[in-house]
C-alpha cells in the first residue's frame, strides 16, 4: 500500500538550490555544492537542510548518496544532526563578518534629527491602521484581489472626494481622483511619464517657486521640463510675475516650502484670473495642509476653478511616508489623459493600502489621528519657540503657524558656518539655501530650516539644547 498524502508531505522539506558542477562522483559535487552554500551565507547556522528522500528528488540523485554526503560534512563539523531535529548546518560554520568599512569614511553618526519634511515615525497608528485594514479585508469584493484599475480603488476615490471636500474645500467627485504613489510619481504622470521616462501629459515650461526641493526640480529636468522661478515674500509666490511664456505655476498655496507662508487671497484669486487668461494650470501641491496651528484653516485653491487647477496630495506627512499613497484631482478634461500615461492597470499602488487608507477615513480614524498629531506638533513647535526666546532670543522663526517646520533666520554669511557646526554636534538639519532655485535672481537671506516632528519624544528637547547650544556661537549672536 502507498504513502498517504500526509505521510508524503511529512518528507518533504524546503526548496534548496544547489549546482553539482565539477568532476568527480555525484556525492563529492553535492558535497562541494553543501561547503559552498554555508561559506557563502545561502545556509545560516542553524537553517534545517531538507530530509534525504527530499533533496535526493529534486537532485535526480538516490537517497543513499545524499546520506553519505550529509554523514561526511558532519563528521568534518558544517553540519550537525540529532535523532528528531534532523540535519543543520553548525552554528561554528558563519561566514565571516564583512570588513567595516574605514573609520575615515564614515559618515557621522545623527544624534538629533531636526530634518525637516519627516513625521514622527513612532505616532504612526497601528492598532487602528491594522483594525481598519482587517475591516476593510473582509468587506472587499473579490474583484479587489484582481489586476488593480489605475483610476485606484473606487472606495478610496470615494472617501476622498468626502474628505478633500470637506476639510479642504476641494470640489471635486470620485471620477476625477487618480490614486498615486505620492506627490512624485504624480509629477511623473503629468510630466515624464509612469516611469519617469517618455512624454507625460503636460508641456514646459512650469513656473516654480523661488524655493522648493530639489528633488522636485531633478524630476522634472529629467523629463525636459525646464522650470521658471518666481520669487516669494511673506505674502506667498508673486504670481503677478509670473513669465508671459509660462502656462502652468507649481505653487504650496496652502504653507510655501519651505519658508512657511500661506499664498495671500489677493494672490490666490490672481493666479487663478491667469491660469484662466492663458488657458493654463495651476497646480497646487496641498502637502502639510491638516497642519495648522495659529490661524484658521485655508482652504485648497482648487475651489475656486476646479478646471483650472490640478490638486496634488498625499499621506507621507499626515501619517507616513512608508504607506505609498497620494492623489491627483483632476480638470475632467485631463483624466483620461493622465490614464493613459499610467497604463491599464495599477503597477504602483497597492490595492490592499488603498482600502485600508479608504476605511480609515470613513470610519474617522483619520480625522482623529490628524487632530492628535496637530496637538502633538503644535506642542513641539512652542517647545522650540521658547527655547529659542529663551537661548537665542537673536535668531527670528518665521513660517511658525503651520506644517511641521521653521525657519530660523540668521545673520548674512554665517549659514555654512553653522550647519558645519551642527554637524559636529550630531544635529541633522538643512540649510535654507539649499532650496533656493539655481536660476533664482540672488543667493536669498540665510537661514535654518529645522524640523520639529520626526525626532523621538524623549529625545526632543536633547535635541532642542543641542540647536540653541549652535546658536549661541559668537558669529550667530552678532
Amino acid at each position: 500500500m502507498g504513502d498517504t498524502w500526509a505521510e508524503q508531505a511529512g518528507r518533504i522539506g524546503a526548496d534548496l538550490h544547489l549546482e553539482l558542477g565539477g568532476g568527480g562522483s555525484r556525492r563529492a559535487a553535492l558535497i562541494r555544492a553543501l561547503r559552498s552554500a554555508v561559506r557563502e551565507g545561502r545556509l545560516r547556522p542553524g537553517q534545517k537542510l531538507p530530509p534525504y528522500r527530499s533533496l535526493a528528488a529534486d537532485l535526480g540523485l538516490t537517497r543513499n548518496t545524499v546520506a553519505s554526503a550529509y554523514a561526511e560534512l558532519v563528521a568534518e563539523g558544517w553540519l550537525t544532526a540529532r535523532q528528531g531535529s534532523g540535519t543543520r548546518v553548525a552554528s561554528r560554520t558563519a561566514p565571516a563578518a564583512a570588513p567595516r568599512a574605514p573609520a575615515a569614511v564614515e559618515r557621522r553618526a545623527v544624534v538629533h534629527d531636526l530634518g525637516q519634511g519627516k513625521p514622527d515615525p513612532s505616532s504612526f497608528p497601528r492598532t487602528a491602521w491594522a483594525a481598519a485594514a482587517r475591516r476593510a479585508l473582509t468587506a472587499a469584493p473579490n474583484e479587489a484581489f484582481g489586476p488593480g484599475d489605475p483610476r485606484g480603488r473606487p472606495e478610496l476615490r470615494a472617501a476622498l472626494a468626502e474628505y478633500l471636500g470637506r476639510v479642504r474645500g476641494v470640489r471635486t467627485s470620485p471620477e476625477r481622483i487618480v490614486v498615486c504613489s505620492g506627490f512624485a510619481h504624480a509629477l511623473r504622470l503629468l510630466f515624464g511619464g509612469a516611469g519617469g521616462s517618455g512624454r507625460g501629459v503636460l508641456r514646459g515650461p512650469l513656473a516654480v517657486e523661488a524655493y522648493g526641493l530639489g528633488f522636485h526640480r531633478s524630476l522634472l529636468a529629467a523629463a525636459s521640463v525646464r522650470t521658471v522661478p518666481v520669487e516669494v515674500d511673506e505674502q506667498g509666490a508673486r504670481v503677478g510675475e509670473l513669465a508671459s511664456g509660462v502656462r502652468a505655476a507649481l505653487l504650496t498655496p496652502a504653507h510655501q516650502f519651505p519658508t512657511g507662508g500661506p499664498l495671500a487671497p489677493g494672490r490666490r484669486a490672481a493666479v487663478v484670473d491667469w491660469a484662466r487668461r492663458r488657458g493654463g494650470l495651476v497646480l497646487e501641491d496641498d502637502y502639510d495642509g491638516e497642519f495648522r496651528y495659529d490661524r484658521e484653516p485655508v482652504g485648497a485653491v482648487q475651489g475656486l476653478d476646479p478646471e483650472r487647477v490640478v490638486y496634488l496630495g498625499s499621506v507621507s506627512k499626515s501619517l507616513s511616508p512608508a504607506v505609498r499613497l497620494g492623489w491627483i484631482v483632476l480638470p475632467g478634461h485631463l483624466v483620461d489623459q493622465v490614464l493613459s500615461v499610467k497604463g491599464e492597470r495599477e503597477a504602483w499602488a497597492s490595492a490592499l493600502d488603498q482600502l485600508t487608507l479608504a476605511e480609515f477615513l470613513a470610519s474617522g480614524q483619520y480625522d482623529r489621528h490628524v487632530r492628535r498629531m496637530r496637538q502633538r506638533y503644535r506642542g513641539r513647535r512652542d517647545r522650540l519657540l521658547d527655547a529659542l526666546a529663551a537661548r537665542a532670543p537673536h535668531v527670528g522663526a518665521t513660517g511658525i503657524a503651520a506644517g511641521l517646520h521653521a525657519v530660523l533666520r540668521l545673520p548674512e554669511g554665517t549659514e555654512q558656518a553653522v550647519l558645519d557646526r551642527a554637524r559636529r554636534a550630531g544635529i541633522a538639519l538643512d540649510g535654507l539655501s539649499a532650496f533656493r532655485h539655481p536660476e533664482a535672481a540672488g543667493p536669498g537671506p540665510d537661514g535654518l530650516v529645522v524640523g520639529y516632528a520626526a525626532a523621538p519624544e524623549h529625545a526632543y528637547g536633547a535635541a532642542v539644547d543641542a540647536l540653541c547650544s549652535v546658536l549661541r556661537a559668537p558669529d550667530v549672536s552678532t
